[in-house]
């Protein structure tokens, strides 16, 4: 069965390079955890590591990090279902919000379950996902304060996920003007402004950031190193802190092109193949991986000598050219993964979860210290 790996090491080496660029900074950052789909084996390892706040879109995954760490702050980031008020407030100690009829909803179950809940107000900057327009902020604001048990603690914004639309000084600026004119006139602090995800981060390497921006979200960076701005790996970090492994089960030398008349694949497609190829063979293996487990366009051999051929809905077809390295029925290959691969992964039930523990004993028991939790690694 094939299965993904989580590098501890790795993990946590990127942990310590973001603590120490934030800390720098005087800024406060929160984990987007969203992209490990509630898996226990793998939230073990993250929450060992930190007591900061985790971020998620999927209350049930919220549900997962408060079974294994009570204590441990939970931000929801997307405008909440009314319908999941209370489940909300139960089990998201903040939650990310642009409609007033879902805010009077978390209100009400706030104070059926005597809570104080937090919120925070999601601002329109142009990228034209969830938002409140700028024009509308003020009236929004004035109504939410009259709403009990809950408490406005920052301005937030999202930029990049839909439209690719970047972020900028101004973008930032602007946000920050926000919260001025809201504590000017109503005499109230808004402690924070979380205008930063992993593609803002280039913008803090560059002193672009005005000092009001005082809190980030980061996922991606935090799993995969990347400068999701330009879209490269930021020096320093690792890259690979998952890797997806899968056996060989079958292994043989076969005619690089297909014979029979074509029509479609399981996937809707007719490949094309040149004719210059007619008469080639090469050495193909297949591995127990397929479409059901992962995106094979998101996914890249780390042997350098073998390429992606295809794959079916429950196997990934391999080219191995005249199998240099003597790769063998029941050997096991792996693959560096990109965000969408892990994604579709992790949302995999045929995959399974390990984790790579730490490789230096000491290294292992100062995550752990640094937030009183511990875990056993399942291998």
């Amino acid at each position: 069965m094939s299965y993904i790996s989580i590098n501890s090491d790795h993990l946590f080496h990127n942990f310590n390079f973001l603590d120490e660029l934030f800390s720098q900074h005087q800024i406060d950052w929160a984990i987007v955890g969203k992209l490990l789909c509630g898996n226990e084996t793998f939230l073990k390892v993250l929450l060992a590591m930190t007591d900061k706040e985790i971020c998620d879109s999927r209350l049930s995954n919220l549900k997962a990090i408060k079974r294994i760490s009570p204590e441990t702050n939970t931000i929801y980031i997307k405008p909440p279902a009314k319908r999941l008020a209370r489940s909300i407030v139960e089990f998201a100690d903040v939650s990310f919000n642009t409609e007033i009829e879902t805010m009077k909803a978390l209100s009400a179950e706030a104070v059926i379950q005597n809570k104080m809940h937090r919120v925070v107000l999601m601002v329109e900057m142009g990228e034209l996902r969830e938002g409140i327009m700028l024009k509308n902020l003020m009236d929004f604001y004035e109504e939410v304060l009259e709403l009990p048990h809950l408490e406005i603690v920052g301005l937030g914004t999202n930029l990049c996920c839909l439209n690719g639309i970047l972020p900028d000084e101004d973008k930032l600026k602007t946000l920050a003007w926000c919260r001025n004119i809201l504590e000017e006139k109503f005499g109230r602090k808004i402690p924070y402004i979380s205008g930063g995800s992993s593609v803002t981060l280039p913008l803090l390497f560059r002193n672009e950031v005005p000092t009001a921006v005082n809190h980030f979200r980061i996922g991606e960076t935090l799993f995969f190193g990347t400068d999701v701005y330009a879209d490269r790996l930021i020096p320093g970090m690792c890259p690979d802190v998952f890797t997806l492994s899968a056996e060989v089960i079958e292994l043989s030398e076969k005619p690089v092109l297909p014979t029979g008349t074509a029509g479609t694949n399981l996937t809707g497609d007719t490949p094309e193949f040149s004719e210059e190829d007619r008469n080639r063979s090469s050495v193909r293996a297949i591995v127990d991986v397929g479409l059901l487990d992962t995106d094979f366009n998101n996914i890249m051999p780390k042997l350098q000598v073998i390429s992606i051929i295809g794959a079916s809905s429950d196997m990934l077809i391999l080219d191995l050219e005249d199998n240099s390295y003597g790769i063998r029925v029941g050997d096991t290959l792996e693959f560096s993964m990109n965000y969408m691969a892990v994604l579709r992964a992790m949302n995999s039930d045929y995959v399974d979860k390990k984790v790579m523990p730490f490789s230096n004993s000491a290294a292992g028991k100062k995550a752990r210290k640094s937030n009183g939790f511990s875990y056993i690694s399942q291998t």
